[in-house]
C-alpha cells in the first residue's frame, strides 16, 4: 500500500505505428517495428525510442543504434524509423509514461498509520506505513500518502495527490488536486519571524497558512513556510525544484519555475511564468513581473519588469551584466595600462614642470 516508482508494463511493447498515433505524430519506416524502451539518444538500443530537437544531433542519431527518433519537422534521416512531431521533447515525456506508468497502490490505510478520530479519508485514498493524520485533516480521493508521512490538523490533502516518503504537510495546510510532494519537503513550518526587545529576540507567533494550487510540483528538501497572518500562495502549475526555500507571506504565481537552492525572502510576490535559476535569491517585498527570467545565483533586490531577464546582484539587465562582465575579466590588464600611462604621465611632468598645472 506504499508507492512505487514508475515500472515498465508487461507488454511487449509498442508498433511504431502505434506510438505514431499515440503521440500524435506521423510515422515514416517500418510502421510494424516493435519498440520496448526509450532511451537517450547516446544510450539508445535498436529497441529503443530516442528524440532529437536541432540538426546538430542528427550526426550522433545516424551514428546511433536507436529503433526509432522523434524528429520535428525540417529533420531528415533516410533510412531510419521514426516519429515526425510538433515538440519531439514532449513527445519523448509522453513515450515515458506509456511505457513507464505510474503503478497505484491498492487503497487503503496500512496497520500502522496513525489516525485522529475525525480525520476524513476518502476511501480510494492509500495511507502508507507509519502515516500520522491529524485531527481534522482530509485526504481526497485517490491520494497516495507514502511511509512516514505526517498531515497536520485541519490540513487538507486535494484528490489524486502523491506525498512521497517523509513529505511534511503541517496544520492547516491545504494542498489542491494532483498535487505532487517529494521526500522530506515540509510545508507550513513558521514563518522566520522575530523582533529585538533590547534584550533578546522575540518570536512573533506565525498563525497564517499555505496554500497549494492544482499541479504543482514540490521537490525533495524544500520548505514553504506559512504566513506570519494570512496565507503562502503557490499558483496553479508551478515547479518548485529541490532544495527550494518560499518565505512567509510570498505569493508565487501561476506556471512559475523555481530551480535547486532558490531562495525567497518573505513577502515577496513572483508573477505568472517568471523562472528563478538556480541559488537566485530574493530580497523580501521584492516583486518579480509576469514572464521575467532570473539567471541563477543572482541577487534581486529591487523590483523586475515583466518578461525582463536580469542577471548579477541588484540585479541588471542580463545584456549590461554580460558587458560589465566583459569588463571586469580585463580588469588586470586595464589596471597595467593605468600603470603605464601614470609612469609616462609623471615623466612628461618631470620635463616640462608646470605644463600640466590648471589653467596652462
Amino acid at each position: 500500500m506504499t508507492p512505487t516508482r514508475p515500472s515498465r508494463p508487461a507488454a511487449a511493447g509498442f508498433t511504431l505505428a502505434e506510438l505514431a498515433r499515440r503521440l500524435g505524430g506521423t510515422a515514416g519506416g517500418d510502421p510494424g517495428a516493435v519498440l520496448t524502451g526509450v532511451a537517450g539518444i547516446a544510450e539508445a538500443g535498436p529497441g529503443d525510442l530516442s528524440f532529437i530537437e536541432s540538426a546538430k544531433l542528427l550526426p550522433a542519431a545516424a551514428a546511433g543504434d536507436a529503433g526509432a527518433l522523434l524528429l520535428p519537422a525540417g529533420l531528415a534521416l533516410p533510412g531510419r524509423n521514426l516519429i515526425r512531431v510538433a515538440n519531439p521533447r514532449l513527445a519523448f515525456a509522453a513515450a515515458l509514461a506509456l511505457f513507464h506508468p505510474r503503478q497505484r497502490p491498492e487503497p487503503g490505510v496500512h496497520p500502522t498509520a496513525v489516525l485522529a478520530p475525525d480525520a476524513e479519508i476518502d476511501p480510494s485514498a492509500t495511507v502508507g506505513p507509519l502515516c500520522f493524520v491529524g485531527a481534522g485533516a482530509r485526504i481526497g480521493a485517490r491520494a497516495v500518502l507514502g511511509p512516514l508521512v505526517h498531515v497536520g490538523a485541519g490540513a487538507l490533502v486535494g484528490e489524486d495527490v502523491l506525498l512521497h516518503p517523509g513529505a511534511i504537510v503541517l496544520e492547516q495546510v491545504r494542498l489542491g488536486a494532483r498535487v505532487i510532494v517529494h521526500a522530506g519537503a515540509v510545508i507550513g513550518a513558521d514563518g522566520f519571524g522575530y523582533v529585538f526587545d533590547g534584550g533578546a529576540h522575540r518570536k512573533i507567533p506565525q498563525v497564517g497558512t499555505v496554500e497549494i494550487g492544482d499541479d504543482v510540483e514540490i521537490g525533495a528538501g524544500t520548505t514553504i513556510d506559512r504566513a506570519t497572518v494570512g496565507v503562502t500562495r503557490v499558483g496553479r502549475g508551478t515547479k518548485i525544484d529541490n532544495l527550494v526555500q518560499v518565505g512567509h507571506n510570498t505569493a508565487v504565481g501561476e506556471h512559475v519555475i523555481l530551480v535547486s537552492q532558490t531562495g525567497i525572502s518573505g513577502s515577496s510576490r513572483i508573477g505568472d511564468g517568471a523562472v528563478l535559476g538556480g541559488q537566485a535569491g530574493v530580497g523580501d517585498h521584492v516583486e518579480i513581473g509576469a514572464g521575467a527570467r532570473v539567471v541563477g545565483q543572482s541577487g534581486v533586490f529591487r523590483p523586475v519588469e515583466p518578461g525582463a531577464t536580469v542577471s548579477g546582484f541588484g540585479p541588471q539587465s542580463h545584456a549590461a551584466f554580460l558587458r560589465s562582465q566583459a569588463v571586469f575579466e580585463q580588469l588586470p590588464q586595464l589596471r597595467r595600462r593605468v600603470a603605464e600611462l601614470e609612469k609616462r604621465l609623471a615623466a612628461l611632468e618631470a620635463a616640462a614642470p608646470g605644463v600640466t598645472k590648471p589653467g596652462r
